[in-house]
């Protein structure tokens, strides 16, 4: 799996008109050029949950700021996705601590559970996976995020527990 900046940027030409339109509202509070690019990259991917091709042209119309800068900070920052994610994103830390302390085969273990590998969807849209180099939370690894939620210590084992709860949670939304 590439990472996220290799994979080709989605192409949907007909988006909601009023996520367009709420765009155009934060744009108007700002100085609208280059400057405030990534506080605009930011709302537009709460607005449309992330950043397809359109919304990175759009935006760049719209600061002055060329097609390809926009796509250069896009793919620079992890946090910028160009792909629909699931409700929730489980994040699995790969650093170093993380990975000396076994990761690997937790990641496994999700890729399994799920059906999906690392940056993929499910066919629910419940959850995507997704790899990060490090949360920060060292004393905790193996780490894995979810949201706000951090678990640590995971073992491969509590995978489909944490899966489970989080599948539960959905179905007592409908």
């Amino acid at each position: 799996m590439k990472p996220e900046a290799q994979m080709a940027t989605i192409s949907v030409p007909d988006l909601p008109k009023e996520g367009y339109e709420a765009l155009d509202v934060f744009i108007a509070t700002t100085v609208a050029n280059e400057s405030v690019l990534i506080q605009v990259l930011h709302k537009a991917q709460n607005i449309f949950g992330y950043l397809p091709r359109e919304v990175q042209l759009y935006i760049g119309r719209k600061l002055n700021v060329s097609g390809a800068k926009v796509f250069g900070v896009v793919s620079f920052y992890s946090y910028f996705t160009t792909r629909p994610v699931g409700k929730h994103v489980i994040n699995i830390c790969t650093g170093t601590a993380c990975y000396v302390k076994g990761i690997e085969p937790v990641f496994d273990k999700f890729k399994e559970v799920l059906e999906i590998g690392n940056g993929e969807t499910s066919k629910d849209e419940l959850f995507t996976l997704k790899d990060i180099r490090c949360v920060g939370a060292c004393g905790l690894a193996p780490v894995v995020v979810i949201g706000e939620k951090v678990y640590g210590h995971v073992k491969i084992e509590d995978v489909p527990g944490i899966i489970e709860t989080y599948r539960k949670a959905a179905e007592n939304e409908d």
